[in-house]
């Protein structure tokens, strides 16, 4: 099944993601020494405001980090998630939050970048094979399997995720006829009733 096409609008993919960082020091080391994103551009706001830096992330997209001086401290659990995926607990996140930046990696070399960041400290989450089982994971790569996810977080908190798909899509089944609502999630904050 082809991908559906934008007929508004001919997009050209994500130009950047602008996200904040603590400490840019450390925002580069991690992205372009630790990752090997290379930093293609910076910028120093007006009158001492902070800093605006761009690291690229292949396929013409980037990843841009602001630094300001009177940024608040992060909420983890508010802002981003606050624990990684296979955690046990929520990774649930504010509504207007970013949740995490799922990178995408070759399929192929998956598994040897997954082991590339255990080699290099990161605390990372098992590789999970997403999948259309009611667990919605496979410990195996099965012919269901339609991306492989590892998970791990950089210095500020922010969750990110190497994402290797393994199959086109959409398939048929891919798009829910039923979209989840503020009602339902009103619905789902409430206690049940005593019976």
């Amino acid at each position: 099944m082809p991908r559906p096409v934008n007929t508004e609008f001919d997009f050209k993919g994500v130009n950047h993601l602008a996200l904040v960082c603590k400490d840019m020091k450390k925002t580069v080391e991690f992205y372009r020494d630790v990752l090997g994103m290379p930093l293609i551009k910076t910028i120093d706001l007006p009158r001492g405001m902070g800093q605006h830096f761009f690291f690229d992330v292949g396929n013409g997209d980037c990843i841009a980090f602001f630094w300001f001086a009177d940024a608040p401290e992060a909420q983890p659990g508010i802002s981003a998630p606050a624990h990684l995926p296979t955690s046990g607990k929520s990774i649930s996140s504010a509504h207007g939050s970013m949740n995490h930046i799922a990178i995408n990696v070759p399929a192929e070399r998956f598994d040897e970048y997954h082991q590339k960041l255990l080699a290099k400290g990161i605390e990372c989450t098992p590789v999970l094979n997403h999948d259309d089982s009611p667990m919605q994971v496979s410990a195996e790569v099965t012919p269901d399997v339609f991306v492989r996810s590892v998970y791990f977080f950089d210095p500020d908190g922010i969750l990110l995720e190497f994402a290797a798909w393994t199959a086109d899509l959409p398939r048929a089944h891919d798009v829910a006829p039923e979209w989840r609502t503020a009602d339902d999630a009103a619905r789902a904050r409430q206690p049940e009733m005593a019976k």
